[in-house]
């Protein structure tokens, strides 16, 4: 009888974690992602797109998530001549860059819970841009309408150089003169998400 019972309170406290446990999965029609890089001269900005993200919430908590970044899907908007674009887009794709034949993704993978009862937390995690992981913590704006959340990162820093991504870097290189662009570039991120 103790055993039956004991059973039983066991099987209520699971099925209790499990309904305080929300699966959430990116909405990619609310999703965006901009970046900027700057270089002694000037700057180019542009977009990426994500592929798909998936994240998990227990009591208010996010414990658990990821999302995929298509590389191929590069973007440039600040350049209007179609072949100069092109010429850009090309050079950001290639080995000198981010090499997206061999890596056409990129992952953010969420390492440390997030409280969600916050309108502003610290997201922490590993990103992986050409096979090499790296730990990033950034600064997000939490807005929760019914079941469905918006993240807003609007200043994520990536150091281009800790991913093998050297091309123009005065860090490496020298007598770059006005050609040096500089090593960190920002991501300004929004994830929509329901269930």
């Amino acid at each position: 009888m103790k055993t039956r019972i004991a059973s039983l309170i066991l099987l209520l406290q699971v099925v209790a974690v499990a309904a305080f446990a929300q699966n959430y999965k990116i909405d990619l029609s609310k999703s965006t992602l901009n970046w900027r890089a700057e270089k002694i001269t000037g700057f180019h900005e542009g977009t990426i797109s994500l592929k798909a993200g998936s994240f998990k919430v227990e009591n208010g908590t996010l414990t658990s998530g990821s999302f995929a970044i298509d590389m191929n899907s590069i973007k440039v908007t600040d350049l209007e001549d179609a072949e100069t674009n092109g010429k850009l887009v090309g050079h950001l794709k290639s080995e000198d860059f981010f090499d997206v034949a061999k890596s056409p993704e990129a992952t953010f993978t969420i390492t440390k819970p997030v409280d969600l009862s916050k309108s502003v937390a610290d997201v922490t995690g590993i990103l992986t841009i050409k096979g090499i992981s790296k730990p990033l913590t950034f600064k997000t704006v939490i807005i929760k309408v019914g079941n469905a959340y918006t993240f807003n990162a609007n200043s994520i820093v990536v150091d281009r150089t800790k991913y093998n991504v050297r091309y123009g870097s005065g860090s490496f290189f020298e007598g770059l003169g006005d050609k040096v662009i500089y090593d960190e570039f920002v991501i300004k991120l929004k994830l929509g998400a329901g269930q």
